[in-house]
Parts: structure tokens; C-alpha cells; sequence
């Protein structure tokens, strides 16, 4: 029985979905035997059933090379093509809203709610001039549903968006005082410079092979 295998070569050809259940079923888990049929099903798009009939010694090097595609340094990218639409990165983090920001900060907690996350770090584009845009304003993490986005894109925001994590919240605390007239503790702004004060960023690294 001759079985048609679409195997992936870059996380650009997975998706935020098939991450998410493959962290269903392997979190806190040695990689056995089941674990090697659930990685093939997943990446694969094949069912458990046609995983059974692929050759015993063709199961490892699917295994290996599927695991290999997770060592992949993943890069921003700031847009890309989605149901017929170009999605665009937030372009300026300083103007992220307050409510953007809680909304980012509960959704990063849990890996299978990021797909809410990618929503509200990426809307369609508006207008585009050159290198230069405008996206959707932000209404809900609902509105779009982006489970089906490219893994590489949903890696590397996140690297990108950890790493101004800090410096955005020191901006909206800053920003809050203004408009309050309620002065942040230099105590924390302190520790917001050090890179601590925020919610653990979800590590990268967590659910790979």
C-alpha cells in the first residue's frame, strides 16, 4: 500500500496548529514509540492508521529529520500571506496599546492560546507604501484565527517581541504615569532594565524533540 507523505523540510512548511498538538501529547513525555507514530501523524498529515503501514526502518530517519528541522535559527519576519490576506507585524511597539499589551502578556502563558497572541501581534495590512505600513486596528484576538500561520513566522516574532519585552513595558508603565500622575516604583523600573519584573516569557525550547 503505497502512502503519500507531504514531510516537512523548514518550519516555514509547519504550521502554529500542528505545533500546538504536538505539544498536546508529548509535554512532560519521553519520546517512545507512540511519540515517533504522533510526530509523523502530526507533521505528516497522515492518520495513526497509515503511520502503521510505513516501513519500520523508515520510522527513525522520519523521526530524525523531522526533529532536525526544529535546530532552524528562526529570523523576524514582519509579514506574510494568510487565507488570501497580507498579514503585517504591529510596525511601531511603542504605540501598542495597554490592553494589546494584557491581552499579549495572558496569551503568551499558554502555547495553546498563541495562536491569540500571533493575532494580536500580526492584523492585515491596510496600506502600504514602500517598506512602510499599516495594519487593522485591534479589536479582538477572536477576529482572526491563525493556527494555520507558518511556524517559522510564529518563532521568530517571538524571539523578537522577548527581547523588547522589557523596554515596551518600561514605555507603557511611563506612559501610564503621564496619564495618571501615578509614579512608577524605581524599584521596578530597575528590574524592568535587568530584564525581570515581567511574566516568564514561554521558552522556545520547551517542546522540541
Amino acid at each position: 500500500m503505497k502512502i503519500k507523505l507531504n514531510i516537512p523540510e523548514k518550519l516555514s512548511e509547519m504550521t502554529l496548529g500542528q505545533y500546538q498538538d504536538w505539544l498536546k501529547v508529548s509535554e512532560g513525555k519521553e519520546l517512545d514509540t507512540f511519540l515517533q507514530q504522533k510526530i509523523i501523524e502530526i507533521f505528516c498529515g497522515i492518520t495513526l492508521k497509515e503511520v502503521m503501514q510505513i516501513k519500520a526502518s523508515d520510522i527513525d530517519r522520519l523521526v530524525t529529520d523531522i526533529s532536525n528541522i526544529f535546530v532552524e535559527e528562526p529570523k523576524f519576519i514582519d509579514r506574510f500571506d494568510y487565507g488570501g490576506k497580507e498579514f503585517g507585524f504591529i510596525p511601531k511597539l511603542d504605540d501598542i496599546s495597554f490592553g494589546e499589551y494584557v491581552d499579549l502578556d495572558t496569551y503568551l502563558q499558554d502555547w495553546q492560546l498563541m495562536h491569540k497572541a500571533m493575532a494580536v501581534l500580526f492584523r492585515p495590512i491596510t496600506l502600504k507604501r514602500k517598506d512602510k505600513y499599516l495594519i487593522e486596528d485591534y479589536e479582538s484576538a477572536e477576529k482572526y484565527d491563525l493556527k494555520c500561520m507558518p511556524l517559522n513566522v510564529v518563532f521568530g516574532s517571538l524571539v523578537f517581541f522577548y527581547h523588547l519585552r522589557s523596554e515596551l513595558l518600561r514605555h507603557i508603565l511611563n506612559y501610564l504615569a503621564n496619564q495618571t500622575g501615578i509614579k512608577v516604583s524605581p524599584k521596578l523600573m530597575d528590574s524592568l532594565k535587568n530584564g525581570v519584573g515581567t511574566a516568564p516569557f514561554m521558552d522556545l525550547q520547551k517542546a522540541t524533540f
